[in-house]
């Protein structure tokens, strides 16, 4: 099974912008994440997370718990 098949709704994060440094995240099933950079051509996520860790990491983002530039 190929990247695209195995990964549905790849979406490019609403902070990205108009170049090719964008991040991008897909489901897998119902309860994995893949996330990968946009400049893999569909090459496949760089990395794989637990549904719920996914959206841990995204609520502490949110709050203001990570330094983003």
């Amino acid at each position: 099974m190929t990247s695209r098949e195995r990964y549905a709704g790849w979406r490019k994060s609403s902070y990205s912008g108009t170049g090719n440094n964008c991040v991008e995240a897909g489901r897998v099933g119902e309860r994995r994440v893949g996330v990968r950079d946009s400049a893999s051509g569909g090459a496949g996520p760089g990395l794989e997370f637990a549904e719920t860790a996914w959206a841990a990491f995204l609520d502490a983002v949110r709050m203001g718990r990570h330094r983003l530039p």
